[in-house]
């Protein structure tokens, strides 16, 4: 891998060395920080609001990546030790600590392995028999493969694969570096490859291209696909529907100047995190509208499928009187969905994600899967981690079966 950092990163990497750096100089005390982070991630506070948040931020780290967590208590013992301190009752206690909190991350890690089987049942679920030799291993709850073990352990941050290709701040709007995309695809620039567009999360306010989800762009450029992930107007200027407008002229770009590319929009799957997800479920359920299309009301902005990660699927801002909730645009020719969700999210509870997905499920004659992942938080798609590993086992799951039933259109889900 080539070690290149992507911008949206650079806070995350902060706190790393801020850790890593307190784990090798502190030594002696700062197991009780990891202790408190650890505490956070296995007994998130609920109520009130502010602990529930205040919780999610003091543990959300170590709850995605546990393994970097032993690490920090593996460092910080070591430097106690050669530093005398163990002998002492005072160090003995920290060194039990020391010992309970890697028990506590071990934990961590073997809960986050439950994912795959969820994953796997709601694809089984709602894609029938079909998917299920895809779903074995996912369903097992085993760990994924060396390569991609030695990925969480050792590079858990999405460094950029040597034969993925960056193409970045394509313009495809008028709204400056707020209608910029960012295309990934192999080094090989392979023709006919199937789209995924991506919108990144930030409540409408805040956020960047270059951070949510960039494992599964990684992973699925490596393998062909083109994926663009998109920026949007923010804050006032994108208040809806003008960030939806933008969502939509991402696609109307790619079916107009994909091909270049590589890209063969014939498969085109919108996918999004938090806000993002809102973006991608708004796209997925509005094709063609011209409301939502001014001066491009002519162009195809239909979607094969849609993926929503954690997402939020409320009531916004409105500059317009037209709903602002996906939930209001649930058609019966909407395209598949996968809703996957964190079953602990603190931002977002899960329960939002479960009815906005029976809301679909109830009309659509497409299938609504939707996984909800035991004990993850909200933003899970930053790591190479345990869970969003096999996330993206499923999604691959997902999209594999989305090009079946495009090549095969008769074929219908068996249970």
């Amino acid at each position: 891998m080539r070690y290149k950092i992507p911008a949206g990163y650079l806070p995350v990497v902060a706190l790393i060395a801020v850790q890593t750096l307190g784990a090798l100089t502190a030594g002696y005390w700062f197991v009780v920080v990891i202790a408190v982070e650890t505490l956070a991630a296995l007994m998130p506070p609920r109520r009130p609001a502010v602990a529930s948040a205040a919780g999610h931020l003091l543990g959300w780290f170590v709850n995605e990546l546990p393994v970097v967590g032993i690490g920090w208590l593996l460092a910080a013992t070591v430097v106690a030790a050669v530093q005398g301190r163990l002998g002492s009752p005072g160090g003995l206690a920290v060194l039990g600590l020391a010992v309970l909190t890697a028990g506590a991350l071990a934990v961590i890690a073997r809960r986050a392995l439950t994912a795959g089987p969820a994953v796997a049942h709601a694809l089984d679920r709602e894609l029938g028999t079909g998917s299920r030799p895809a779903t074995a291993r996912l369903a097992s709850g085993r760990l994924p493969g060396w390569r991609a073990l030695a990925r969480i352990v050792f590079a858990p941050l999405p460094l950029w694969p040597r034969h993925v290709q960056r193409i970045a701040n394509i313009r495809y709007g008028d709204a400056g570096r707020h209608n910029r995309l960012d295309l990934y695809r192999h080094r090989s620039a392979p023709a006919g490859a199937p789209v995924l567009i991506h919108f990144h999360g930030g409540g409408f306010r805040i956020g960047a291209k270059s951070r949510d989800a960039l494992p599964l762009l990684h992973r699925l450029a490596s393998q062909g696909w083109v994926c663009i992930s998109a920026s949007y107007r923010l804050g006032r200027a994108g208040q809806f529907p003008h960030s939806l407008t933008d969502a939509k002229k991402v696609i109307a770009w790619v079916r107009q100047h994909g091909a270049a590319y590589g890209a063969d929009p014939s498969v085109l799957i919108v996918a999004g995190s938090s806000a993002g997800a809102h973006l991608a479920a708004m796209a997925a359920l509005t094709a063609g509208d011209p409301a939502f299309q001014p001066g491009f009301e002519q162009a195809d902005t239909s979607v094969s499928a849609a993926v929503c990660l954690y997402g939020y699927y409320g009531d916004r801002e409105t500059a317009g009187p037209r709903p602002s909730s996906p939930r209001a645009y649930a058609r019966a020719d909407s395209p598949p969905f996968l809703v996957a969700h964190g079953a602990s999210d603190p931002l977002l509870p899960a329960s939002s994600a479960a009815s906005f997905a029976d809301t679909l499920r109830k009309v659509s004659a497409s299938p609504v899967v939707y996984a909800q992942l035991p004990a993850a938080e909200h933003s899970f798609d930053l790591f190479h981690s345990i869970r969003f590993e096999q996330l993206i086992d499923g999604i691959q799951t997902f999209t594999a079966w989305v090009q079946s039933a495009r090549d095969h259109p008769q074929r219908r889900p068996s249970s």
